[in-house]
């Protein structure tokens, strides 16, 4: 792996958590002040993981401008990784059948997000 694009991995991973982060601080402060509960944030809490994903990748493949699928799947891949280890590590839980089918969502976006953010920056020859 080329310098540009452990670069290129790294601002995507950045992106990745930074919206997470945010995002996780307006859904707290939603669920505070608000009379929603968990479970009715389960499907906003999926899309908004989708997207950001998504953006990372994009992200990702802009900056490293080859081999975005190779990227984007490293993204997916690493954000499952860091997830499993938190939850595995943290609360002694496996990922169960219906989180792992989420994962491949999570790495499918981060896979196109890859070759789109490539492909919006052009090829270099290298």
């Amino acid at each position: 792996m080329h310098r540009n694009q452990f670069i290129a991995l790294l601002y995507g991973w950045i992106v990745v958590f930074g919206i997470i982060l945010i995002s996780s601080f307006v859904l707290a402060l939603i669920l505070n002040f608000a009379a929603f509960g968990e479970s009715s944030l389960e499907w906003a809490t999926l899309i908004i993981g989708l997207l950001a994903l998504f953006i990372g990748g994009v992200t990702a493949g802009m900056k490293g401008k080859a081999k975005g699928w190779m990227i984007g799947g490293t993204i997916g891949l690493g954000f499952s990784l860091i997830i499993f280890l938190i939850q595995y590590l943290g609360y002694q839980q496996g990922f169960s059948i219906e989180q792992s089918l989420y994962h491949l969502a999570y790495l499918a976006a981060a896979l196109l997000g890859g070759i789109i953010g490539v492909n919006l920056v052009g090829t270099t020859t290298e």
